[in-house]
Order: C-alpha cells, then sequence, then structure tokens
C-alpha cells in the first residue's frame, strides 16, 4: 500500500530554516501530484504547497509564499520542503500527502489527498 514517510522536523529559533522530506513508496511517484500541509493545535489543517507530478507547477499558501520552497525527486520519490525566515505561527505538524494526477497544473484541492504521511513536528520558538 502508499506509504509516506516524513522526517527532518525539529525545534528551531525564529528566523531559522528547515528542509522536510517525504519518502514514498507503494506507489508510482510520477503519478501523483503531491502537498505539503499542516495542523497546528485547535485550528484546522491548512494546505502549504502544493507541486504537481514532475515539478512544473506549485502554489503556496499566501502564510509561506516567499519563505517556503516545495520541491521533488522523482528518481528518489522524494518530496521536499525548504522552509526559511520561520514564525511561531509557523508551528504545528506537518504532512505530505499525494493526490493521483499527472495534469501539468498541481492539485490544489485537498479532499483530492487520499494519501497521508503521519506527520512531522515543526516547532519555532520567538
Amino acid at each position: 500500500q502508499v506509504q509516506l514517510v516524513e522526517s527532518g522536523g525539529g525545534l528551531v529559533q525564529a528566523g531559522g530554516s528547515l528542509r522536510l522530506s517525504c519518502t514514498a513508496s507503494g506507489l508510482i511517484f510520477e503519478d501523483y501530484s503531491m502537498a505539503w500541509f499542516r495542523q497546528a493545535p485547535g485550528k484546522e489543517r491548512e494546505g502549504v504547497a502544493y507541486i504537481s507530478w514532475n515539478g512544473g507547477s506549485a502554489y503556496y499558501a499566501d502564510s509561506v509564499k516567499g519563505r517556503f520552497t516545495i520541491s521533488r525527486d522523482n528518481a528518489k520519490a522524494t518530496l521536499y520542503l525548504q522552509m526559511s525566515s520561520l514564525k511561531p505561527e509557523d508551528t504545528a505538524m506537518y504532512y505530505c500527502a499525494a493526490a493521483r494526477s499527472r495534469g501539468a497544473i498541481a492539485v490544489v484541492t485537498p479532499p483530492a489527498y487520499k494519501s497521508w504521511g503521519q506527520g512531522t513536528q515543526v516547532t519555532v520558538s520567538s
């Protein structure tokens, strides 16, 4: 079955950087649009960044635009999220997710994401 495993979370000071990784197995990675979501305690889950199957299209939430970069390495079946200029409000559990699509445009509809990882915690101290 599809398995997504996130890593790279941790504790960082405001202004710092982290790079999250998500390694996929049990699927043909190139057949999927991928995304990062996050959920903070007491808040709804939100989509952070989305990327098309070949990396040609990416979309970011306004809250992270210019600070986060989503990328993927299809040869390694791995998704990345480079996070810079981190803020305390970025503190959340971060999840990667997969939506089956080889469309040119990244899938930005959360219900389309059927496969999810277990998450990695990111904590940004002020």
